[in-house]
């Protein structure tokens, strides 16, 4: 078995603790990809000071020639998208399809964030004194925590690294026990495509400890986490004063007005509520469907879904829960549902096969509002139907939750689609499309418990990376005084 050390400096290392754990396939967890150190808080400081040195090289090469770099890494990523979306696959579980689209945001992104190197804008603005010139600049925020998680095991990863190196940050990364490996090849691309070693260092293990280390480190200056609501509490209270971005959890609704194509809708259901086995922040867990249309949908939905193959997801449509806790979770949800009066009109089991964790997608309706599985995030393949007459009312649904990351609404009136985008509490609304599937160039978050309101991707990823510099140069060759001096001269 392969055992993977941290890697801090450009070397790896072993573990101050001396304690392992491994990544295995949810498909077959006898199959153990890799062994993995576990990291304590005297490992985050080698990290920490590998990442300083690191930085004061790194922070002066040119923006674009730092691009260069990422260009390459893109062009290296898609020679090897085959071969790391099956990774993607056997590590996380999910459809291989979805595997080698996680390869794919990475590309993206990388090429994105190359370009932004020859941008990175500042502005200028007239000064109110003679003389004398205003303007602002980007400056990197120095060394930067990186905490992924485990369902774009490649792709996450790089939304945060890509605008975090191209701003001239070093970085250290810490990505989730169940899905490590990727983190180890995107780094090893980055490195192979001229990145100087130690401007990326990986430490893997627990948040409990290694996480909890990182984020309160005080020569950390900036922590980017995706994770749960909980999680992204404590990291709120123990960052102190660095710049934290957080993208957290959602409970994502996709409204079927009585207009709506209902095929469409279906497709775009089944796609946003059991694409990844519904285990994205941005997946359908809700449908707020009119009632005129409540039974026709169901129907409509319920054949979609019947065709759903689940297994591994190198052959099938549907893959794992990511870990055990992951399947014991979504099916306590499963029996909250029932036991608060909702109907269930397909799955709710558990499949066996080689010991996988699989569960059939679930679909639950006559859902209320205030109910826990149309209120807390299962991260599972469940869905719940709830059903309205008028739209201010499916609106009042929507909202009706602590998260407010993406929406969507069917609808053939361009009102209820102008209503929706402005009455939706959420950072993200799709119109006659589900609630999945981000582009790069556009700022990706939410509102409300999702997040403290930084936004990923797009040139919101360089705003988060980043601190805006304001400069003044004033040739006027005498002490100006700003509101004091008078603007015309006597």
């Amino acid at each position: 078995m392969k055992t993977y050390k941290l890697y801090i400096d450009g070397k790896y290392i072993s573990s101050s603790t001396k304690e392992t754990f491994v990544s295995v396939n949810p498909a077959n967890p006898k199959d153990i990809l890799a062994k993995f150190h576990k990291a304590n808080a005297s490992d985050v400081e080698k990290a920490v000071r590998s990442a300083e040195k690191a930085f004061v090289k790194w922070s002066v090469i040119p923006a674009p020639k730092r691009g260069e770099i990422l260009l390459r890494a893109a062009e290296l990523l898609r020679k090897e998208k085959k071969k790391l979306g099956k990774l993607v696959t056997r590590e996380m579980g999910k459809q291989i399809l979805e595997g080698l689209a996680d390869v794919q945001e990475a590309i993206d992104v990388a090429e994105y964030m190359a370009a932004e190197g020859r941008r990175m804008f500042g502005y200028t603005t007239p000064s109110e004194l003679r003389d004398k010139f205003c303007m602002t600049i980007r400056r990197p925020l120095g060394v930067v925590g990186l905490i992924t998680p485990w369902n774009f095991p490649i792709a996450i990863p790089a939304w945060k690294l890509m605008p975090a190196l191209i701003c001239g940050n070093a970085c250290i990364i810490k990505p989730s026990s169940d899905s490590p490996v990727c983190v180890y090849e995107l780094v090893r691309i980055l490195e192979q495509a001229g990145l100087p070693k130690g401007v990326i260092n990986i430490i893997t293990g627990s948040g409990e400890v290694a996480g909890k280390a990182l984020v309160e480190h005080p020569r950390v200056h900036g922590i980017s986490f995706t994770g749960s609501k909980d999680v992204g509490e404590f990291v709120t209270q123990h960052a102190g004063l660095k710049k934290v971005g957080l993208e957290l959890g959602g409970k994502n609704a996709i409204i079927i007005m009585d207009d709506a194509d209902l095929k469409l809708a279906a497709e775009g259901v089944v796609w946003g509520a059991f694409g990844t086995t519904g285990q994205r922040c941005t997946a359908s867990s809700r449908v707020i469907v009119h009632k005129k249309l409540q039974n026709q949908f169901e129907k409509l939905l319920l054949k979609e879904v019947s065709k759903l193959k689940v297994g591994d997801g190198m052959n099938c449509d549907v893959g794992p829960l990511v870990n055990k806790n992951g399947l014991n979770k979504t099916a306590k949800y499963v029996e909250i549902g029932k036991k608060e009066g909702a109907k269930m009109l397909c799955g709710g089991k558990t499949i066996n096969n080689n010991g996988g964790y699989f569960y059939s997608p679930t679909v639950f309706t006559n859902v209320k509002s205030g109910m826990k599985i149309a209120q807390e995030e299962i991260f599972g393949p469940v869905l719940s139907i709830i059903s309205f007459n008028r739209i201010e009312e499916a609106f009042a649904i929507a909202n009706n939750i602590e998260y407010g990351l993406s929406s969507a609404i069917y609808t053939n009136n361009i009102r209820n689609a102008f209503l929706a985008i402005d009455v939706l509490e959420t950072g993200i609304t799709y119109i006659n499309s589900s609630t999945i599937g981000a582009e790069v160039h556009l700022p990706f978050g939410g509102v409300k418990a999702t997040g403290n309101g930084t936004r990923e991707a797009g040139i919101e990823g360089i705003h988060e990376f980043s601190e805006v510099k304001t400069v003044y140069i004033d040739y006027s060759g005498k002490l100006q005084k700003a509101q004091i001096d008078e603007f015309v001269e006597k």
